[in-house]
C-alpha cells in the first residue's frame, strides 16, 4: 500500500477544546484551520512537521472510555533538548521529545496491545506499515511504539469519548484500501463516505479496538473527490 503522505494523524474527543487548544499552541504546534464534521463536533487541526493532531471539540458531553490502546502521544519539538513526559488538560499522556531521538519526528504514538506479533502483522501486512525493529513500525516517518499489555484486548467502546481516540493514515483510495483491510482482517465499523469535497474517508479497527481512519483527503492527494 502507498501513502499520499509520509506521517499518520492522530485524533482526539474533548468537551474543553479551548484549554487544549493553547495547551497545544504553547507547546509550539501551529494552528492550522478547523473543519465543521457535523454531529455538534468542530475540528482543530494542529501541525508537528507534516503530521496533524486533530482536536475535535464536542458539543455533547462525551462518555469516559474504558482502558484503550492509545496510551501515549509523543511529539517531536525543534528546541527540545530532552524527553519530558506531561499531561494535557483531559489527562492525555504526552512526551515532547527532541527531534529525531528514537527516530522520532512530527508525532508518534504509543500503544498498548495484547499481543505485539498480531498488532505487527496487521499493520503490515493489512495496512502496509512497514516493520524498523521488533515493536516499532512506521508510516513514512511516523511511528507506532507497540508494548504488551498482558491483557486481552480492550472492550469496544465508541469513535468519540473522551482522550486520544484514533489515528488517520492518508491513503490515494479509500474505496480500495478500505476493501483490502476488510478482505485480509480488519474489522469495518464504517464504509467509505464523501466528506463534502474535502476527503473521502472510512474507518476500519485494529485487533485491540483502536479506531484507523483511512482518509482520501483531496488536499493531500492533489486530485478531486
Amino acid at each position: 500500500m502507498s501513502f499520499a503522505k509520509a506521517f499518520f494523524d492522530v485524533g482526539l474527543f474533548t468537551n474543553q477544546a479551548s484549554a487544549l487548544r493553547d495547551y497545544y499552541q504553547q507547546l509550539g504546534l501551529s494552528f492550522d484551520h478547523s473543519l465543521k464534521l457535523g454531529g455538534g463536533v468542530l475540528q482543530h487541526r494542529y501541525q508537528a512537521d507534516d503530521a496533524v493532531l486533530k482536536i475535535n471539540d464536542a458539543r455533547d458531553p462525551l462518555p469516559e472510555a474504558p482502558a484503550h490502546a492509545l496510551t501515549e502521544l509523543l511529539i517531536a519539538l525543534p528546541g527540545c533538548s530532552e524527553a519530558v513526559q506531561k499531561q494535557d488538560p483531559d489527562g492525555n499522556c504526552i512526551r515532547l521529545v527532541p527531534t529525531g531521538e528514537d527516530d522520532i519526528q512530527g508525532l508518534a504514538l504509543r500503544m498498548s496491545v495484547s499481543d505485539v506479533a498480531t498488532s505487527t502483522r496487521f499493520y503490515t501486512e493489512v495496512l502496509g506499515l512497514h516493520e524498523l525493529r521488533p515493536g516499532v513500525l512506521s508510516c513514512g516517518k511516523g511511528l507506532l511504539l507497540l508494548q504488551a499489555s498482558g491483557q486481552p484486548p480492550c472492550a469496544a467502546s465508541p469513535l468519540a469519548a473522551r482522550g486520544l481516540r484514533y489515528l488517520t493514515l492518508q491513503i490515494f483510495d479509500c474505496d480500495k484500501t478500505y476493501a483490502h483491510a476488510i478482505e485480509h482482517g480488519a474489522t469495518g465499523v464504517r464504509e467509505p463516505v464523501n466528506m463534502g469535497s474535502t476527503a473521502r474517508i472510512a474507518f476500519i479497527q485494529d485487533p485491540d479496538g483502536v479506531w484507523i481512519e483511512l482518509s482520501q483527503r483531496a488536499s493531500v492527494t492533489g486530485k478531486s473527490l
